[in-house]
């Protein structure tokens, strides 16, 4: 395994354990409100919030969403292309 692949993965590895403590922040916010519907975005927007706040790995997180959206962006594009 050469030394790109090794990092690729070890960045993808630390996003993983910074959306599972997203994760397990906005299930805890969930849990506080009284398991009520209909909150989930503030949910996990004020979870994301507070845990990359205090994470080094901040960047790297935002960096990899940008790029996602970016891939989604691309996929809705080319769905929108009219077909001659």
């Amino acid at each position: 395994m050469d030394i790109e692949t090794r990092r690729k993965k070890q960045r993808a590895l630390m996003v993983q354990m910074v959306e599972r403590k997203v994760r397990s922040r906005a299930q805890q916010l969930y849990e506080t409100r009284g398991q009520t519907e209909g909150q989930e975005l503030q949910d996990w927007f004020q979870a994301e919030s507070e845990v990359l706040e205090k994470s080094i790995l901040a960047p790297l997180y935002r960096r990899r969403q940008e790029d996602q959206n970016d891939q989604n962006n691309e996929q809705t594009d080319s769905t929108l292309e009219p077909v001659m």
